[in-house]
């Protein structure tokens, strides 16, 4: 079994903003300004990650799982803001490329728009988080991991001495290591901002000196503050635990069981270790399909209860509306999701066994407009979907005569 890496030379290149193309010639954009791609750079980008950055193959099985055909039989249509929203409005206002909704294991409703096809993958950059953290479940369950009450540097060595001889990994996957960290995107002084050049690095372990080196904000386990140093920590922790590279153990563990339909790609940093926090690209069905495996409760993979522990909250989030789980963000209805920069998500309420993922391109990785609409959206389609089916066709009925 082969997982193909660039070669270093070629993982340069790409990190030195070298020019790379799509299938049919299209320039695609540079490395460097990742974050800071245009309205048309987006979606090229997020399509061909593997063209623009050194990646690893997370391969599939031999087997494809079928996700059968429910369509919905009349769209979503419902008020937001005095005013009356489809889906078409949905996804033209918040950039969705690709729209998916599974209502108990079929397929309610599929989309797609900026040139995406079924067989195309996105960037779903931080909702990898919430695979990272599932991954740790995984060598739970294997026993390579004994325990989330195990010290970090038990894992990471290289930690020893540090601030994290006293954090555990549940507090590195909840976000409440007390470690001192500024996650200030704007600011080129943050220590998001330093961390994230590292994967530019020849040098062994930069990522580790440089979490080491951190100090001490709080107790551990008290308070909540992001941290995608610690997405990263979390990453090694697992690939040194289970002693393989994080693409294959997902391809192992998950991809396979899932039965996903086209190989997935991680993104690597230049020494070819992939990043924990961030930046698997997979197709809208695929990712459709992991969501359903966590709403089934990952059977024969993850321990038993841990989907429920790892998506409930054990911490409320800096943001004010949502808790925090083991890398997953919760709501007080019991709904949880995987979210990303610029609109991604896998998101799933397992009262109503409903499953929906959106591929996006907002214009600000962190919106709060677009996410309210997103909000509003996710509320008037899980209406839709639980409403007796005379109500639901009334209620179409009614709002198309307004729009």
């Amino acid at each position: 079994m082969k997982w193909v890496r660039w070669s270093v030379v070629c993982a340069a290149a790409a990190l030195a903003a070298c020019a790379t193309y799509t299938p049919d010639g299209k320039r695609l954009p540079d490395a460097p300004r990742f974050l800071f791609w245009s309205a048309t750079e987006q979606p090229l980008g997020y399509r061909f990650i593997e063209r623009i950055f050194p990646t690893s193959d997370v391969e599939r099985g031999h087997t494809v799982s079928t996700l059968p055909l429910r369509l919905m039989k009349y769209d979503v249509r419902y008020l937001y803001k005095g005013e009356f929203w489809n889906t078409d409005r949905f996804m033209k206002t918040n950039r969705v490329a690709g729209l998916l909704v599974l209502k108990d294991g079929h397929i309610a409703l599929e989309r797609y728009a900026m040139g995406l096809t079924s067989t195309d993958r996105w960037e779903s950059f931080s909702v990898t988080k919430s695979i990272t953290s599932t991954l740790i479940g995984a060598a739970i369950a294997d026993g390579y991991i004994h325990s989330l009450d195990d010290k970090v540097s038990r894992y990471l060595p290289e930690l020893e001495g540090s601030v994290y001889d006293d954090v555990t990994i549940r507090d590195l996957i909840t976000m409440t290591s007390g470690v001192k960290w500024s996650e200030r995107y704007t600011d080129p002084n943050s220590d998001v901002a330093k961390f994230s050049q590292l994967i530019y690095e020849f040098s062994s372990s930069p990522e580790l000196r440089y979490m080491a080196k951190l100090g001490r904000a709080h107790p551990p386990g008290k308070v909540f503050n992001y941290n995608t140093g610690e997405t990263s920590l979390a990453g090694f922790l697992v690939e040194r635990a289970v002693h393989k590279p994080l693409a294959q153990y997902l391809s192992e563990k998950i991809w396979k069981t899932i039965g996903a339909g086209r190989d997935a790609v991680w993104m690597d940093d230049i020494r070819g270790h992939e990043i924990g926090g961030c930046c698997l690209s997979m197709t809208l069905r695929d990712a459709g399909r992991l969501g359903q495996f966590i709403l089934d409760g990952g059977e024969g993979v993850l321990p038993k209860d841990w989907v429920k522990e790892a998506t409930s909250k054990h911490i409320d989030s800096d943001n004010g509306r949502l808790g925090y789980g083991y890398m997953w963000w919760t709501r007080p209805d019991g709904t949880f999701a995987a979210l990303g920069f610029f609109g991604q998500m896998i998101y799933i309420d397992p009262k109503n066994k409903i499953v929906i993922v959106t591929d996006c391109a907002w214009r600000q990785a962190a919106d709060m407009k677009a996410f309210d609409v997103l909000e509003a959206y996710i509320a008037a389609i899980t209406k839709t979907l639980t409403q007796e089916p005379s109500k639901a066709k009334v209620s179409a009925l009614r709002a198309r005569k307004r729009l």
